[in-house]
């Protein structure tokens, strides 16, 4: 168990921490955050790029809720060598990105730092939240798109090669629509931000659950953090149902494993920045 999570373990006796928010009267809390040196480095993106993801992979835990993102609060630590051109590409990314989604940001708190480190806070509201609690026996597992570009193009700009700016790890691309819509058939979803062997390890803890895959998954396919694909189970029967919402849409499906008796744990090593 690394840090990270034996610090986490210490306050899950607390039954609303667990899931990518915390869900309290028809509201969902999400926090994410988004440090230089920790999650990016400000030679591969633009201030305005930073800011947008930021925003972009805090959204992502709402909408795996089943939440509508509603509001937001940034806390940004600036270092002092920033102009104020460089504060309004920061902001024009906050502001792009609550824009797109309908955000309106209500406040924070701004600090002078020695480098960037940005915390951004996501109120949503759902009727219907999704947990990673709800996966049953016999669900089928899914996950959205394509996954092991963002590996590919991190290790790319550890050699300090360039990556098109349309790279999901710069960019990443979200479908509210398709879930919001398929959300009544979904019985536990969550976003794939440290790769899908890992947040599988996630729902089978929380779930309780195994799972038989269907074929073996390529190690750079399970182990592409950074992807913001959306991971979700479904009761078979929902099928049709689903698939042709996805068809809707044009997001391509890929149902990999089934729901059985037992646990998951991945043997694999994490692999994002």
């Amino acid at each position: 168990m690394n840090k990270e999570e034996y610090f986490i373990k210490q306050f899950l006796n607390n039954k609303i921490i667990g899931d990518d928010g915390a869900f309290i009267d028809g509201f969902v809390y999400s926090m994410d955050a988004f440090f230089e040196n920790v999650h990016f480095k400000k030679e591969w993106m633009s201030l305005k790029q930073i800011a947008y993801k930021s925003m972009i992979v805090n959204i992502s835990d709402a909408i795996v809720m089943n939440a509508k993102p509603l509001y937001a609060l940034l806390s940004v630590a600036i270092p002092k060598s920033y102009s104020e051109d460089d504060l309004k590409e920061l902001a024009k990314g906050f502001k792009k990105a609550a824009q797109e989604f309908e955000i309106e940001i209500i406040g924070g708190d701004t600090i002078s730092n020695e480098k960037l480190d940005i915390s951004v806070t996501i109120i949503s509201k759902s009727s219907n939240p999704i947990f990673r609690t709800g996966v049953k026996k016999d669900d089928f597992l899914c996950y959205t798109g394509t996954l092991g570009s963002s590996k590919k193009d991190l290790e790319a700009l550890f050699k300090n090669e360039k990556i098109s700016k349309k790279s999901k790890f710069i960019k990443p691309v979200l479908n509210p629509k398709f879930f919001y819509e398929i959300a009544p058939f979904v019985t536990a979803s969550m976003d794939i931000s440290d790769g899908l062997f890992f947040e599988l390890e996630r729902l089978s803890k929380a779930s309780k659950i195994g799972f038989e895959f269907f074929e073996e998954i390529d190690e750079n396919i399970g182990t592409s953090g950074e992807e913001y694909e959306i991971l979700f189970s479904f009761n078979q029967k929902n099928l049709k149902k689903i698939e042709k919402i996805a068809k809707k849409y044009k997001i391509k499906l890929n149902i990999f494993a089934k729901a059985i008796k037992g646990s998951y744990k991945t043997d694999a090593k994490n692999h994002h920045f």
